[in-house]
């Protein structure tokens, strides 16, 4: 039996997994449709459950030897079956994410997925308990999210890689004006990553990478060698009087990173090395420059100068929030806040791209809609008032388990893209300098991971400095996407500003949408005061806890 997508039931007749696959293509006609003019339909995913799993002749689940390998052998009965059918296999082999093909015939495709739960398929981290669901319930879970983001392929982050190139096809396809078939064409579609994959600046490489094997051995490069642009992980002790306050309230991002990447110009070529360039905040790169000398005692808000407390605010150039004291590698944005915060920049080298584009607007509206409508479908809509969201947001995955899993699933598919663009390999076979296969694929763009993490951070340092400037109140923990205030009562509307319903302009404000923010949780002073001291660590950083305060992993210097 087979259930499908708006609870279609369907009887299976197939008694061998060639059969299925027939059966999949020719009557059931499953799939869905292409997401862009140039893009290919999707490939139907069959999911196969236990029962399933027997019927077919294939394990219930892996060996620990096939878990390691990723695959059963390519001796196994089934897939002897498939080859005597003309059925071949993606080089990845059978595993818990199969990939059933014949070559392609024009515009015909024959290809089928298979997602197989009991072999670790739905991995539980992005996507809850789906694995346990029965048939029909998974298959509404599964098909809401091939609906509103798209048909899996993988895992969340190997679909999220999968979901831009989608909408972004490297080459489209024309049709021979003697045969009448179509076939893809060579050149690269503009505003694509195209089909090559193009080498990334030596700054932009991650340690271990091909391009710095001449590297000395154990060298450790510093920030006026390597672009660290990463997240913030940043906390300082409490002034004496926000101990006298009663309570810590977090609030977090909602989809930070979607956000930081909606309008974001990047790079989608080969990068050109460039020596005492003018700094341009509309070229994506990476740029060496010397950012010591910016001063957050005196920033311009606006067109204003304001006066604020340096001393409590990290520096939005290191995810640490340390000052820098000299020249470093920054992407674009940073080195474009710089000069917002009313100082000026003198890069004395970058790698720019001169071919670029708003390469991830489709990926973010794709992703910021289907996170929408599943919110809306939990109760939470985009036009609430502050107090009515901030109930809505109170126990809303309880009131639709499965579309909760989708909502994991999506920010999942969100955060695990971008990590994606800067894959590192994996195993104990692997050595420095060797050749990574991740590299082989034009989406492997660490440049990019940059900017769009660049620009998220910076997002939210321009929230708490417009905050700051207005309320003369400081942030106390902040861990990537989620900050901590000190606040005489409960909840964030005890201290955000807002008059009327309306939120201060640049700051932060309540609600759904992606880069507005939610309530993450609320401890008091004295559980923040109490954990800093038994752990004798004054700068333990409290937004890693602030949801239930549960501390998990302490690291005080030692």
């Amino acid at each position: 039996v087979a259930y499908c997508v708006g609870g279609l039931v369907l009887d299976v007749p197939a008694k061998s997994l060639p059969s299925l696959v027939d059966w999949t293509l020719r009557e059931a006609k499953l799939g869905q449709p292409k997401l862009s003019g140039p893009g290919r339909p999707a490939d139907p995913l069959l999911v196969l459950t236990e029962a399933a799993c027997e019927r077919y002749g294939l394990p219930t689940g892996l060996t620990e030897e096939e878990k390691d390998a990723g695959r059963i052998p390519e001796g196994h009965k089934v897939i002897k079956q498939l080859t005597r059918a003309d059925w071949k296999l993606t080089k990845r082999g059978f595993g818990p994410w199969a990939r059933i093909y014949r070559p392609a015939k024009g515009s015909d495709r024959q290809c089928v997925q298979l997602c197989i739960p009991s072999w670790k398929a739905l991995d539980p981290r992005f996507w809850g308990s789906a694995a346990q669901l029965p048939p029909a319930e998974l298959a509404r879970v599964l098909g809401v999210y091939a609906t509103r983001v798209m048909t899996p392929r993988g895992s969340t982050s190997v679909t999220s890689l999968e979901l831009m190139t989608a909408l972004h096809p490297p080459t489209r396809a024309v049709r021979d004006e003697e045969t009448g078939v179509l076939r893809q064409a060579e050149t690269k579609t503009p505003g694509s990553l195209g089909t090559d994959p193009v080498d990334c600046a030596p700054c932009e490489a991650p340690d271990g990478h091909p391009v710095l094997k001449d590297l000395p051995r154990f060298h450790v490069r510093g920030p006026a060698e390597k672009l660290f642009e990463e997240a913030y992980d940043w906390a300082r002790p409490m002034t004496d009087e926000e101990c006298t306050l009663r309570h810590l309230v977090g609030l977090d991002v909602n989809m930070a990173f979607a956000a930081g990447a909606n309008g974001l110009i990047v790079g989608l070529g080969e990068p050109t090395r460039v020596t005492n360039p003018v700094f341009d905040p509309k070229l994506p790169g990476s740029w060496l420059v010397d950012l010591s000398h910016v001063d957050l005692f005196r920033v311009k808000a606006g067109k204003e100068w304001v006066e604020l407390d340096g001393s409590l605010l990290p520096s939005p150039f290191t995810p640490k929030g340390d000052r820098p004291t000299g020249p470093a590698w920054y992407a674009t944005p940073t080195v474009a806040y710089a000069q917002e915060l009313g100082y000026d920049v003198a890069p004395t080298e970058a790698y720019v791209r001169y071919d670029n584009g708003r390469y991830l607007d489709s990926w973010y509206q794709r992703l910021r809609d289907a996170y929408l409508a599943t919110m809306a479908d939990l109760g939470v809509a985009a036009d609430l008032s502050p107090e009515d969201f901030l109930t809505a947001m109170d126990g809303y995955k309880e009131r639709d388990p499965e579309l909760s899993i989708v909502i994991t699933a999506i920010k999942a598919t969100v955060k695990g893209g971008l990590g994606k663009l800067r894959e590192r390999p994996r195993g104990e076979g692997w050595r420095p300098g060797e050749r990574w296969r991740a590299l082989e694929r034009p989406t492997w763009r660490p440049d990019i991971r940059a900017a769009v993490i660049a620009r998220t951070r910076i997002n939210l340092h321009r929230k708490i400095i417009k905050h700051a400037a207005f309320t003369g109140q400081y942030p106390i923990a902040i861990l990537s996407d989620c900050v901590v205030y000190a606040a005489n009562g409960p909840s964030p509307l005890d201290f955000l500003p807002y008059r009327d319903g309306k939120p201060l302009p640049g700051g932060f404000k309540l609600g759904v949408n992606p880069g507005l923010v939610k309530h993450e949780g609320t401890q008091s002073v004295l559980w923040g005061e109490e954990v800093r001291e038994r752990f004798d660590a004054p700068e333990l950083n409290l937004a890693r806890s602030i949801k239930d305060g549960t501390i998990t992993d302490v690291d005080n210097g030692e």
